[in-house]
């Protein structure tokens, strides 16, 4: 009897340590309670009588209602585990599947298409932001001395400033609205406090009337020398001084007026942008894109016409591209964005660039690389480009004479930037800087939207000595400079207002996966706590030893 008490005596103190151990690290003593009924079985005098006055009082629930808490909580924290692993491995597999971008892609690229209603199109009728459009002249300043066979020298002038209206008109939908036509009426209006000076300013240049004349029939010796002595007694020669806004938008010019009394269809007026303002280039049709989002703009015929004719190969007569002012949506920095330019008179793409940020808007810049106007032993692709055939002048510059009623126009960027060195040194006063002289485009790669964009290009004339006109003197071959343009444009607020609020929720639609993932891992990180305080510490040696000894 005495043994036996001593060993319930002696179970009663280990019991109780243990229940102090557990208690320790932070559980009640209903844990305790649980334990030791496992252990020792219900004990009238240990077990407590489930009372108002004993809960009041601090005492604790009965064994079995603690039994079924702990098995409670247990089972949170071990839904909590399985809720944590689910949901971050479903974010690692959104992640990995691209599933919200694919949707975002989507959503995008059914708004994205010229159709009644949509942003859309209701930019591409109508375009909301600014664009101008600036000229800077080559004003030669050695006239004398370039017939004398000295090299020319010129200084740039400029800007002259024009805000630019281009709104499509005559718009119809085609073939149940995959197609739709219209035309680009362009106005051109003088910003006097944008540019340099007045319209009125003059400016000493090639006589372009009087160099495609002399071209057209330096073979013709009987005309030639009709003409030459016309020139001679009219005082006119190579070099003319007009105002600004005459040699833009157009002048009466002597030697037309007299050979249209022999041609009467022969127009007596000259101008580098004469018939332009509030006029348009022809008809267009255009994709929509509502069957493919790829073809949203994209140029299907212009002028009724789905290829050129001016170009020697079937390549470099095509029609590629939109028109250079709008783009589909979704676009990678591993494409390639065709254009047609009807101002160049032929198709020509541009490649990523890089980067930019514009008014807090991401995008992407594309510009047209040197391969464009690449010389045909950089890029025999360009072969079809030499008019006549064979006849190629390099890289850098497009002769245009073929689209341009046969004047020796030469295209080429400002101040032959990208083109062969020569021609940079065939003139003085010629510096070609990236920055001010490359085209560049900065697209937002979701929408397609033009968030800025510059458009440069310069209009030379191929000068020559004719034999049979006395006029050019002992000219050397040149390609002079006479303008150049700087076509640009600039998103405007409101539009930028509406495009944040999409790239806005493009990112938090985009970024859901990693937010299940953080969840994930968050909830983890509670499981991974709440465990810890669970487990019981181990027992001593002493605690080990069983409660009966033989």
């Amino acid at each position: 009897m005495e043994h036996s008490s001593r060993l319930n005596d002696s179970g009663s103190r280990r019991l109780s340590k243990k229940a102090e151990v557990v208690e320790g690290i932070g559980f009640t003593r209903d844990v305790d309670l649980c334990y030791i009924e496992q252990v020792a079985g219900p004990s009238k005098q240990t077990q407590p009588t489930f009372t108002e006055a004993n809960v009041s009082s601090g005492d604790h629930w009965p064994t079995s209602a603690c039994c079924f808490t702990m098995l409670l909580k247990s089972c949170c924290i071990y839904t909590i585990g399985v809720f944590s692993i689910l949901i971050l491995i479903s974010g690692i597999v959104l992640v990995l599947s691209d599933v919200f971008p694919h949707i975002v892609q989507s959503v995008v690229k059914k708004e994205v298409v010229l159709k009644n209603g949509t942003m859309a199109f209701e930019a591409w009728e109508n375009p909301p932001a600014p664009i101008y459009m600036q000229f800077y002249f080559f004003n030669l300043t050695n006239p004398m001395e370039v017939l004398d066979g000295d090299r020319p020298a010129v200084v740039e002038i400029g800007p002259y400033t024009y805000r630019e209206y281009r709104p499509m008109e005559q718009v119809n939908f085609q073939d149940n609205g995959t197609k739709v036509s219209a035309v680009n009426t362009k106005t051109y209006i003088f910003q006097p406090n944008m540019s340099r000076g007045p319209e009125s300013d003059l400016i000493r240049t090639v006589n372009i009337p009087a160099m495609t004349v002399m071209e057209k029939f330096k073979d013709n010796f009987i005309v030639a020398n009709v003409i030459s002595s016309y020139m001679t007694g009219t005082d006119q020669g190579l070099f003319v001084t007009h105002t600004v806004g005459e040699l833009l938008w157009g002048y009466e010019d002597g030697l037309l007026k007299a050979l249209k009394t022999f041609q009467p269809d022969l127009d007596d007026v000259f101008g580098l942008f004469y018939k332009t303002n509030a006029s348009n280039d022809g008809e267009y049709v255009f994709f929509s894109g509502q069957e493919n989002y790829k073809d949203f703009a994209r140029v299907d015929t212009w002028n009724s016409q789905s290829s050129l004719d001016w170009w020697t190969s079937d390549e470099c007569n095509m029609i590629n591209g939109t028109n250079g002012a709008f783009f589909h949506s979704v676009i990678t920095k591993n494409e390639t964005l065709y254009m047609f330019s009807s101002d160049l008179c032929r198709s020509l793409y541009a490649v990523y660039e890089e980067d930019v940020n514009v008014k807090g808007i991401p995008g992407y810049r594309f510009s047209p690389p040197s391969e464009v106007f690449a010389n045909l032993t950089v890029n025999p692709a360009n072969a079809g480009f030499c008019v006549p055939a064979g006849n190629c002048l390099g890289s850098g510059v497009l002769n245009v004479s073929g689209c341009k009623q046969g004047a020796p126009i030469i295209m080429s960027s400002p101040h032959f930037y990208q083109a062969d060195e020569k021609y940079v040194q065939d003139v003085f006063g010629m510096n070609p800087e990236k920055e001010q002289h490359q085209t560049t485009i900065d697209i937002n790669p979701l929408t397609g939207i033009v968030l800025q964009a510059a458009k440069r290009l310069q209009v030379n004339v191929y000068v020559e000595k004719i034999p049979s006109f006395s006029q050019t003197g002992d000219v050397r071959t040149v390609v002079l400079p006479v303008v150049y343009l700087n076509e640009s444009v600039l998103i405007d607020d409101e539009s930028v207002a509406k495009l944040k609020a999409i790239v806005t929720e493009q990112n938090v639609v985009v970024n859901i996966p990693f937010m299940l993932i953080g969840l994930g891992i968050i909830l983890g990180g509670i499981f991974m706590f709440l465990m810890c305080r669970q487990k019981v510490p181990e027992s001593t040696a002493a605690e080990r030893q069983p409660l009966l000894s033989s």
